[in-house]
């Protein structure tokens, strides 16, 4: 796919300035960045398959593409930058571009539509919010784009779903852990909740055996003090810890 410039510059929660941004292929539907079926089902299989997701933030943009790029050679293959990280979309953009077809790459802390419209010039696949926030589930809804909403308690939870999203952040991490999503996903099989805070290194497993559909790894994966000292074979080490642990249990069915 060829690179062109995004529709609008990335706003203040992304200390952004304009951009390129990945294009999408072109549809039929009158509305703007519709994807298609396979391709949202292509997402969600990726999601049940793979299971695991690295959640990115940085206080620097130097350092984000480098964490990125060792979680990735540590073996995840689905992506999520968090529009609190300065130059978000950009490098979403380039690891799009680089990663395509081999990496699946999101975007995280969204907070309205054109938040959406903007990851997606980018290139995001998927859409990940921190809150429940319906506008922005219906938006994706209506142009087959993968909306995982953060949802704090089983109402919400279902909430979401009811809105249109099918697949459900668990955020932030509740008490109780694994115990917890046990008892929720057995009252609600038809949920899809995907833990990504209190999620480590050695109970991703256990999440995903106790009824998670997949999780995100985020402060554990990225330990801070490595990157601020610059071992980024630290953060590789990690991801292939996490990773080892989620194959342990092996791909959901759908």
């Amino acid at each position: 796919m060829s690179l062109l410039f995004a529709r609008s510059a990335l706003r203040a929660t992304s200390s952004s300035s304009s951009f390129k941004g990945f294009s999408t292929a072109a549809s039929s539907s009158n509305l703007d960045r519709f994807h298609t079926s396979e391709n949202y089902e292509s997402v969600l299989d990726r999601f049940a398959d793979i299971r695991a997701c690295a959640v990115l933030r940085t206080a620097t943009s130097d350092a984000c593409p480098k964490a990125m790029t060792a979680a990735i050679d540590g073996g995840f293959k689905i992506v999520e930058f968090t529009l609190t990280t300065p130059d978000c979309l950009q490098h979403l953009s380039n690891f799009r571009s680089k990663y395509d077809k081999n990496v699946m790459v999101g975007c995280g802390t969204i907070l309205t539509p054109q938040d959406a419209a903007d990851a997606i010039d980018a290139g995001s696949e998927f859409i990940i919010t921190p809150v429940m926030v319906p506008d922005v589930i219906e938006w994706c809804k209506e142009r087959n784009i993968v909306c995982i909403p953060g949802c704090q308690t089983p109402t919400e939870l279902v909430m979401a779903h009811r809105h249109g999203a099918p697949i459900q952040k668990l955020f932030p991490g509740v008490a109780g852990g694994p115990g917890w999503v046990k008892a929720v996903s057995s009252a609600l099989p038809f949920l899809k909740i995907n833990p990504t805070s209190g999620v480590d290194l050695d109970n991703a497993g256990d999440f995903l055996r106790h009824g998670a559909a997949s999780v995100g790894l985020v402060a554990p994966l990225f330990d801070q003090a490595a990157i601020a000292a610059g071992d980024f074979d630290q953060i590789a080490k990690n991801a292939a810890k996490v990773m080892a642990n989620v194959r342990e249990v092996g791909p959901l069915k759908r």
